[in-house]
């Protein structure tokens, strides 16, 4: 079940009253990419100021402004100035990945009686969100823009069979809706012509305090609405086990600081990820909106909440972002600079059935809807 004290602070966030202004929508060129293609800008702003840029390139969330409780606006998402820094980086910053977002074990799976082979882009044992060019390095076509009381762009891409390995033609949707109360809606949906398995999601890593601010997205407070999460083996495959939370380092039930707890030597599980790097079973029934989580930077306020749908959410603190990436505004990005939540079906889970089918057949829609909403600027200090 969610917790009284998540469920409270969202209606208190969604009975703010909205302003009147609507939201509105600008595009431009960001840039080309190294073949020559052009990749583009689109920003959603609303009346608070929040926005949100969203690139056609791996219809990846480039920044996102967010306001404190007093209005000052940070962008709390880590990312890259040019489209070269996207190319090349394997961090997967904002990305949409898929067609199958997180582990596949070996890169082998067994579809109506047929195996399949996928590529092991994750060091020799997995193939990892989606393979060598998922779908965070694809240009997406922007279909439709609209504006209004909410801002919203909607992109496509088109898989053909066969790519990376997996079966079937997948058309695949992705759209970004920013509304006037400071929630932004990021709903995917995708069709095939043939059997196929599909875990898409969203890659984002936060730090609320500012992706260049001085304290590490460490020091932010996470609260999960999860009492359960998937223990993981030397490769990060999950071993099959669903285990309680309560009372150990995998426990967010309560407003907990990231970082009080993910260097303990003495929990096994974070030695093999290095930190976080685990998915959590949210509570609640899936194919339900639900709030999921909360996560909050103390000194400034500035509090994002995540909505969602799917059964699961993996928590990544940051652990292989090595002090190597240059980022936005020249910034240097370290161990635990970002954390990332991401909303999902379970890793592996076209190899263990008990996690639930990731297979999608023709007929069928595939849909994952996450809503990040911030907190309101607080009206006495406007």
């Amino acid at each position: 079940m969610i917790r009284p004290m998540l469920l409270a602070a969202s209606l208190l966030l969604m009975a703010a009253p909205a302003p009147s202004d609507a939201a509105d929508l600008k595009r431009s060129i960001f840039g080309k990419t190294i073949d020559g293609r052009d990749v583009e800008a689109i920003t959603l702003t609303n009346p608070s100021g929040m926005s949100a840029t969203i690139l056609t390139y791996g219809a990846t969330l480039q920044a996102l402004m967010v306001p404190d409780p007093a209005g000052k606006l940070a962008d709390v998402v880590l990312g890259y100035d040019d489209v070269a820094g996207y190319e090349k980086s394997a961090n997967y910053f904002g990305a949409s990945v898929g067609r199958y977002a997180n582990r596949i074990a070996k890169g082998r799976f067994e579809l109506d009686g047929r195996s399949y082979q996928l590529a092991l882009n994750d060091n020799g044992a997995a193939s990892l969100h989606g393979g060598q060019a998922g779908f965070d390095k694809k240009i997406w076509s922007v279909a439709r823009v609209t504006e209004g009381p909410s801002a919203s762009v909607e992109m496509t891409y088109v898989s053909p069979d066969g790519e990376e390995g997996y079966p079937g033609t997948l058309t695949t949707t992705v759209t970004y809706t920013l509304d006037d109360q400071n929630g932004l809606a990021i709903d995917y949906r995708a069709t095939s012509d043939r059997p196929t398995i599909v875990n898409l999601t969203h890659h984002a890593l936060f730090n609320m305090a500012g992706h260049s601010a001085a304290q590490s997205a460490l020091d932010n407070v996470l609260q999960l609405a999860a009492s359960r999460y998937l223990p993981v083996d030397e490769h990060l495959i999950p071993t099959g086990a669903l285990s309680p939370v309560e009372g150990g380092v995998f426990d967010f039930l309560a407003p907990t600081v990231i970082g009080a707890r993910v260097r303990d030597g003495a929990e096994p599980q974070l030695v093999v990820g290095r930190g976080y790097d685990h998915s959590f079973v949210l509570d609640g029934a899936a194919g339900a909106l639900r709030l999921a989580a909360r996560l909050s930077d103390p000194s400034s306020g500035r509090t994002l909440e995540f909505w969602s749908d799917q059964p699961g959410l993996q928590l990544y603190s940051g652990n292989f972002i090595d002090g190597t990436t240059v980022g936005k505004q020249g910034h240097v990005y370290r161990q635990g600079d970002g954390v990332a939540l991401e909303p999902q079906r379970f890793p592996d889970a076209p190899n263990q059935k008990h996690l639930g089918s990731a297979v999608l057949r023709p007929g069928q829609v595939y849909s994952n809807s996450i809503l990040l909403r911030a907190s309101p600027m607080s009206r006495s200090r406007e």
